[in-house]
């Protein structure tokens, strides 16, 4: 096992990845730019470096500061929580190459699946079902016209190297595709450097479902179940629960098994996420995250096994610690994503807190790094926590998330909290009756 570990994030994750270290007996080390300075996660751990100024490619994405805070303080291993760097291939190369752990897979791995076109060649031949569309990059009018006449309209053009939202347009007609592929082109290429799309078919009402895999790296995987994260606002997750309430027993065990078998004869090491659009019965691949996932509580809490211990004992060559049969499926769990952000029109809302008061009492779990006095920093993500509640069924939970939300109180800033109280009254949200245009509908419908 790990000696020390050095968490090369902030914020909420930060904490989580910090306080599983703790009970592992494990020694943390936080890396911390100026403006977080005063974070909680920099509080508890046993030591902090301080890498740089508030922007965070002087700071967050600085590879050479983090590795040398790595040999400063004789950290053995490196957790990258999610985003920043944690799906970097070239990070997770320079650690291997200071004899340092990376806690996560290869850098080839990453590499795959953080190219879309090769993740979906990939995937295909793991068995994976996938979306009609091309099979690699799309370079010229002609050959999308083709592409998109054989699959049908809509379609849907993708930036290979995005993600977010970002690089991606749709065409519902053959008069759409050129001004789509050329929109979609120059914004993957601004964003990303990569300016490499490709086409596949639109679906029109499907949910996002994704599942929850594990590799120890030597040809065995399992799975942890789906998640339903069908509630999103521009392509960004704002509400997930597990399991899905779209499908059965026998739809969750038939995608579980591909999975875990595709991620077992990958040869994958640690966590991973296999995310689909799911209509009419058909699963259809569009991506896999290569890191833990902000929604991985909801998969704790109705399995009962910490993600992050997981990884950390996968990482360090302990290999998995449950079989496929060992991992049982109890209750419901759903996951409010709270942000600093007005809540009608989802511009950032950073300042002090002013008063800090989470909701408590039985399967009620806070994940958040914030205090009372706390100021909200401009310069990062504007997630500032999230609340996860379970309850024997999904009635249940849902019972309790309205309770949980009533409790909840951040002063002093706006955030998306009144959305989740409106959601949680809503027809359609207590009958599990929705897809991935829905909540953007009803936004719509409220302004």
């Amino acid at each position: 096992m790990f000696q020390k570990i050095l968490i090369a994030n902030r914020g909420e994750i930060a904490l989580r990845v910090l306080r599983a270290c703790k009970e592992l007996g494990i020694q943390t080390v936080v890396v911390h730019s100026t403006a977080d300075a005063d974070a909680m996660h920099v509080r508890l751990a046993d030591e902090s470096v301080c890498i740089g100024p508030p922007p965070s490619r002087d700071s967050y994405l600085n590879i050479h500061q983090i590795v040398a805070a790595c040999e400063i303080t004789g950290a053995d291993a490196v957790h990258p929580g999610y985003g920043f760097l944690s799906e970097n291939a070239k990070f997770a190369d320079i650690l291997a190459a200071h004899n340092i752990t990376f806690i996560g897979p290869t850098g080839d791995h990453i590499r795959i699946m953080g190219d879309k076109i090769e993740a979906k060649r990939t995937a295909k031949r793991l068995g994976i079902p996938v979306v009609p569309g091309s099979d690699g990059a799309v370079t010229d009018q002609k050959e999308a016209r083709r592409i998109a006449a054989e699959i049908g309209y809509p379609v849907i053009i993708k930036a290979s190297a995005g993600g977010g939202g970002r690089g991606m347009k749709v065409a519902l007609t053959e008069a759409d595709l050129e001004i789509a592929l050329q929109t979609a082109s120059t914004e993957a290429g601004a964003a990303f450097g990569d300016d490499a799309v490709y086409i596949e078919k639109y679906l029109e009402k499907p949910r996002h479902i994704e599942v929850q895999v594990f590799g120890d790296g030597f040809g065995r995987g399992v799975h942890f179940g789906e998640r339903d994260c069908s509630l999103q606002r521009r392509h960004q997750k704002v509400w997930e629960e597990a399991p899905s309430p779209a499908l059965n027993a026998e739809e969750r065990a038939r995608i579980g098994g591909i999975c875990a078998k595709a991620i077992a004869d990958l040869g994958y090491s640690g966590a991973g996420t296999i995310e689909f659009l799911y209509e009419n019965g058909e699963f259809y691949f569009i991506e896999m995250n290569t890191r833990l996932q902000v929604e991985h509580p909801v998969t704790e809490a109705i399995t009962g096994i910490d993600l992050v211990h997981e990884q950390i004992r996968v990482a360090s060559g302990g290999g998995l610690s449950v079989k496929q049969e060992d991992i049982k499926f109890n209750g419901h769990a759903i996951e409010c994503r709270i942000n600093a952000e007005d809540p009608r029109t989802f511009t950032p809302s950073p300042g002090t807190i002013t008063h800090f008061h989470t909701p408590g009492g039985l399967g009620i779990r806070v994940d958040s790094g914030v205090y009372s006095g706390y100021k909200i920093p401009p310069y990062y993500d504007s997630l500032i926590g999230k609340l996860i509640v379970h309850g024997r069924n999904r009635v249940e939970c849902m019972m309790r998330l309205r309770r949980a939300l009533d409790e909840f109180v951040v002063d002093g800033i706006k955030t998306t909290l009144p959305l989740f109280r409106d959601l949680v009254g809503n027809a359609d949200i207590a009958n599990g009756d929705y897809d991935i245009h829905w909540l953007e509908k009803y936004l719509a419908k409220e302004e």
